[in-house]
């Protein structure tokens, strides 16, 4: 029996559409057999389910691996568990493999590429200082005989890396190189090693055009953590995020930076932000928090006169919809219209601030471009801003606001000082003018 999987969003349907109907992507559908053929195991296990109590159960909390990278850890949660099966994706260049090699220095590794040879992997692993001498290599991509390698092996090593999963296939699946089937078959049979024998897999993956790992979404609810490194290529910053964790929080955050000598930890929070940078129209600072961590961006707003019937809208690292409800808000409730004006905005570094808290620097910033007037000096901003135009307490803000000597600021705004757009003009320019 065959059916059709979307392999942006893992939807099912008994025929072939041109256009999927749950993410709306096109082309995106890919013939999957369920029958016995694609699994390779036929007929139903003769051994009878066992059963334990849960108090005879060992907590896996007590079997964490730390990896030595504090940033790493932190988004996992304190380590890996034992049996953990980690994804990993991101944008190609972004330093996925840089990454790995650095976490890995402190565990013994079986590290399986399909798409860089072992010369490739020792000249980037000596490049940045990696530590080789228990990092085993192969360039096999059959995903049978390379779990039956790993059984025989089992003792040699703590962590295994499959670079990518899109480039293993299983002899057992009649299928092409990369199709929903050998992905999903290929990651369940690395699944069901990593809990039979106990051991940690990570597996990458490559992502969409959309900032999204390709394949089903499947093969998320395979694994038990789901990370993204985001940054541009062009940028030397670098944020790991965990999308899922099953051992660990959710809203922790690794910040690197990338050097010559590989990913280097940042420990600070206002490492994301230029200090030599002259204050300027359009530049404000925000802040948010993240887990148990503050972070600080730079928001750079161009704010011209159009000469097109429908304004631009641009963005970069913020979420166009939500810059269209602060529009909105700036015009109904401050009486700034910028209906013939085309709109720039733009977080430095290639970052990503799409959070609520982010609202109050991006109006700030939008109001400053408009009235080429800059904002006070060494200074950052921190609020949700609603719809009525009020501005809303944010997760972590009091805790911001207690530290603003420590990051070296003199000032975060926050509703404290701006409880409404409106008074924002006011409270903001005549400080600047001083």
């Amino acid at each position: 029996m065959s059916q059709y999987v979307c392999s942006s969003c893992g939807y099912g349907s008994a025929s072939w559409y041109g256009k999927c109907p749950e993410c709306n992507d096109w082309n995106s559908f890919k013939k999957f057999s369920t029958g016995s053929k694609k699994t390779g195991r036929k007929g139903g296990s003769k051994k009878a389910a066992e059963f334990s109590t849960l108090k005879d159960i060992t907590p896996l909390a007590s079997q964490r691996h730390t990896t030595g990278v504090h940033e790493f850890d932190r988004v996992l949660g304190g380590g890996f568990i034992a049996g953990e099966v980690l994804l990993i994706g991101g944008a190609p260049g972004v330093g996925k493999s840089t990454l790995l090699l650095k976490i890995l220095s402190k565990l013994r590794t079986m590290y399986m590429s399909g798409e860089e040879s072992g010369e490739q992997i020792k000249q980037r692993a000596e490049r940045t200082g990696a530590n080789i001498d228990n990092l085993h290599f192969s360039s096999d991509i059959e995903a049978v005989g390379l779990i039956s390698a790993l059984e025989n092996n089992s003792d040699d090593f703590d962590i295994v890396v499959v670079d990518s999963i899109q480039t293993v296939y299983s002899s057992t699946v009649d299928s092409p190189l990369g199709s929903v089937s050998q992905i999903k078959e290929s990651a369940t049979r690395f699944v069901e090693f990593a809990k039979n024998n106990n051991k940690i897999v990570v597996i990458v993956g490559h992502i969409t055009k959309d900032g999204d790992i390709a394949g089903p979404k499947m093969l998320e609810h395979l694994v038990d953590a789901v990370l993204y490194l985001e940054g541009e290529r062009q940028s030397h910053f670098r944020i790991l995020r965990a999308h899922k964790n099953r051992f660990g929080p959710t809203d922790e955050v690794g910040i690197f930076e990338m050097k010559d000598s590989g990913l280097e930890q940042v420990e600070k929070p206002t490492e994301l932000i230029d200090a030599s940078t002259v204050q300027e129209a359009g530049r404000s600072l925000v802040a948010s928090v993240e887990g148990s961590r503050a972070l600080f961006y730079e928001i750079q707003t161009l704010v011209v006169p159009t000469s097109l019937t429908i304004p631009r809208r641009v963005v970069t690292g913020v979420d166009v919809n939500r810059l269209q409800l602060l529009l909105a808000v700036m015009r109904r409730h401050m009486r700034v219209k910028l209906d013939t004006y085309d709109v720039y905005v733009n977080v430095v570094g290639g970052l990503s601030a799409k959070t609520p808290s982010a609202d109050l620097g991006i109006i700030a910033a939008l109001l400053s471009s408009s009235l080429n007037q800059a904002l006070p000096k060494n200074t950052a901003y921190i609020g949700e801003i609603g719809l009525l135009g009020e501005t809303r307490n944010v997760f972590g803000q009091e805790k911001v606001l207690k530290d603003t000597k420590r990051f070296g600021l003199n000032k975060i705004y926050s509703s404290k000082d701006i409880s409404t757009v409106k008074q924002m003009k006011r409270v903001l320019f005549k400080h600047a003018k001083k």
